[in-house]
């Protein structure tokens, strides 16, 4: 799952350190693919941090229940054979541009329903203190964290994630997920397909895009 719908299962959270926490494995591999840490064994003396961990072990959680469910198995291949035909030529692979999409669409509908908050989503990671969360970094074993927080400044300043909102740059920002790997992703005229299969695709979800949530939420609450 995207950043947005790791934060719906704790929206009503008041404590912006666990709030971080389900997102920053990703927060960290977008800063940069080659940091690998394993703090979700660990246990620090001070509560902010524990709190962190606690966050990244629901992240962890909540991916293992979204990629092992039949939700995500129908919908991203349904994805993947929609815009396989709309992106011929291109060198992205179309199951991994069905997976990505389908978790961007997510995020999509949690914004436009009004199911989450970005306001207070974004207020939670500015709410963080910066020594914490280098604190975090150190103690899973990252010194060097120039480049996280870099990543981590602009991702809290451009507040791109509120884009999601518009069916266009839902494309985009797959464009953008793609280009870590491929220089040139698309043509202009693959993207404009692409937006038009998307809108169409989201809106057939909008019925019963929450199930997924739903039932990841009975999961959740079962451990």
């Amino acid at each position: 799952m995207n950043f947005l719908s790791h934060y719906y299962f704790d929206r009503d959270t008041t404590n912006c350190y666990h709030t971080l926490g389900t997102v920053l494995p990703d927060l960290v591999k977008n800063a940069d693919k080659n940091i690998i840490i394993h703090p979700e064994k660990l246990q620090h003396p001070d509560k902010n941090i524990n709190d962190i961990i606690l966050g990244w072990q629901k992240h962890l959680e909540v991916d293992r229940f979204f990629h092992s469910s039949g939700f995500f198995t129908a919908r991203s291949h349904a994805l993947k054979n929609l815009l396989a035909p709309a992106i011929g030529g291109s060198p992205v692979k179309p199951f991994f541009l069905g997976h990505i999409a389908l978790e961007i669409i997510l995020d999509n509908l949690l914004i436009t329903t009004g199911k989450i908050s970005t306001d207070d989503f974004y207020d939670h990671l500015n709410s963080c203190d910066t020594t914490v969360i280098k604190e975090f970094l150190n103690f899973s074993g990252l010194k060097d964290t120039d480049r996280f927080f870099k990543f981590f400044e602009e991702f809290k300043r451009s507040r791109y994630l509120e884009t999601y909102a518009q069916n266009d740059k839902v494309t985009y920002a797959l464009k953008r997920i793609c280009m870590r790997v491929w220089k040139d992703p698309f043509t202009p005229e693959q993207e404009e397909k692409m937006t038009t299969l998307i809108t169409a695709y989201r809106n057939a979800m909008l019925v019963d895009f929450i199930d997924i949530f739903n039932y990841i939420q009975e999961l959740l609450s079962r451990d």
